[in-house]
């Protein structure tokens, strides 16, 4: 099971298990993590599950799909490495992964 470590805008490190095929999101509300909303559900329409991916991490991950690279285009706190948590899909490989819980929108 994959081991998430989010890191809270007030710099707490909360870390969460993720079963396979959940996303980044998923794992998040279900560990209570602070900052990530998912208003939405996880169909990439209001981009409260937003976060910024560690720099070491950014490579292991799959490209923004159009519609996310959409939404993140708009966000006042995006970075290079942010990215949507309702579309990074958690598998066995992302053991480990860090990531960072921007300001809110």
């Amino acid at each position: 099971m994959p081991r998430i470590t989010y890191i809270q805008q007030d710099g707490e490190a909360v870390s969460a298990d993720a079963f396979p095929m959940m996303t980044l999101m998923e794992t998040a509300l279900m560990g209570n993590v602070e900052g990530i909303i998912g208003t939405c559900g996880g169909i990439c329409s209001c981009a409260t599950c937003h976060v910024w991916i560690e720099p070491e991490w950014v490579d292991q991950l799959p490209a923004p799909e159009a519609e996310e690279a959409d939404m993140i285009e708009g966000l006042a706190h995006r970075q290079p490495n942010s990215r949507l948590g309702c579309q990074v899909q958690m598998n066995e490989a992302l053991d480990g992964l860090v990531v960072r819980v921007p300001p809110a929108e």
